[in-house]
């Protein structure tokens, strides 16, 4: 009985070990090789669908070479970012294309990106960027192309 319990919290123990090793180390990876697209942003008082009527901005995080490149909702773009654990910045986004869109989610979009500090990844596997404790902006996993 004894070997039989000794078994069984060893098995657990290894369980919980991995498990919170894993939830650890994945979250950083989870954010690269993914595009993300964006289900969620705060502060206008326009109407989601409005902002972006006809394509939602994406965020693709390129680990390599620091960078995030996609689309505004209306014209690519690129721009630096800084990760140190949970601490995430934005530098000024490159050159982008130079196409008039409707709606006006562009601007809103570089400007919430310009004041992300942190993110997360939710139980759900969506992609929180954070300004302080306050999620701006969220993006759920899109399938590769």
């Amino acid at each position: 009985m004894k070997k039989y319990t000794l078994a069984v919290l060893s098995v657990l123990t290894l369980l919980l070990t991995s498990c919170m090793a894993s939830k650890d180390g994945k979250s950083a990876g989870n954010l690269y090789d993914t595009t993300w697209e964006l289900e969620y942003i705060s502060g206008p008082r326009i109407a989601f669908e409005g902002l972006y009527p006809n394509k939602k901005p994406q965020i693709t995080f390129d680990e390599k070479e620091k960078n995030v490149y996609g689309n505004n909702g209306c014209n690519g773009y690129s721009a630096p970012f800084t990760l140190n654990g949970k601490t995430l910045t934005f530098g000024e986004p490159g050159p982008s294309t130079m196409m008039f869109c409707e709606g006006g989610g562009e601007q809103q979009f570089l400007k919430q990106m310009k004041q992300i500090t942190s993110y997360s990844i939710d139980k759900d596997g969506k992609l929180n960027l954070i300004q302080g404790d306050v999620p701006m902006m969220r993006f759920k996993k899109v399938a590769k192309q």
